[in-house]
């Protein structure tokens, strides 16, 4: 699926700033770009919807692959901190260029509760500054990068943060977030 909104609010001038292969970073104040998703049950997840319904924020994670290492630390620290963003009027989803398949088989290994959303184009990921060129073992290569971003109800970036380690990552989040 497709990402409904590449930003468009952003300046001219910002987006000239950074070079053609660097992602957009997207910055506190920005018009989050609104997106449809399948989840992890093949159903579309469309973010501007997920806002209106539950009137909470939401926090999104982007990850490189369902069930890898580093992927299922971050999502299970997230499954395990759940409630308390819950409680805190956040609600969790979780972005990777996975298939719904492998999204499916990852939830129900590790108990994960909150929703898997499925980005293989990797349209979404890039809107969110969270695909393109970063370094792997000291090499050049495009994928993705871990992020998270938290978009408030009323649709507009509150936090943005890029290129995070899968390990203490949800403690960090929570302490800026006052959760």
């Amino acid at each position: 699926m497709r990402a409904k909104d590449s930003g468009a609010d952003r300046s001219a001038s910002h987006r000239l700033e950074h070079h053609v292969s660097d992602p957009i970073r997207l910055e506190p104040g920005d018009q989050a770009p609104d997106f449809t998703l399948p989840d992890a049950d093949g159903k579309p997840v469309t973010l501007s919807e997920v806002l209106a319904s539950t009137g909470k924020s939401a926090v999104l994670y982007f990850y490189p692959a369902a069930m890898t290492p580093g992927c299922t630390t971050e999502s299970c620290d997230f499954r395990d901190n759940l409630r308390d963003f819950d409680s805190a009027g956040f609600t969790v989803l979780g972005i990777s260029p996975d298939t719904a398949d492998r999204l499916a088989q990852f939830r129900d290994k590790e108990g994960l509760t909150f929703p898997l959303l499925g980005d293989p184009e990797k349209d979404t990921l890039r809107a969110y500054g969270a695909f393109g060129e970063k370094k792997n073992y000291g090499r050049l290569v495009q994928g993705v990068i871990r992020s998270t971003i938290v978009v408030g109800a009323d649709g507009r970036v509150a936090k943005a943060f890029y290129n995070v380690k899968a390990t203490g990552h949800v403690d960090r989040i929570k302490r800026e977030l006052g959760v």
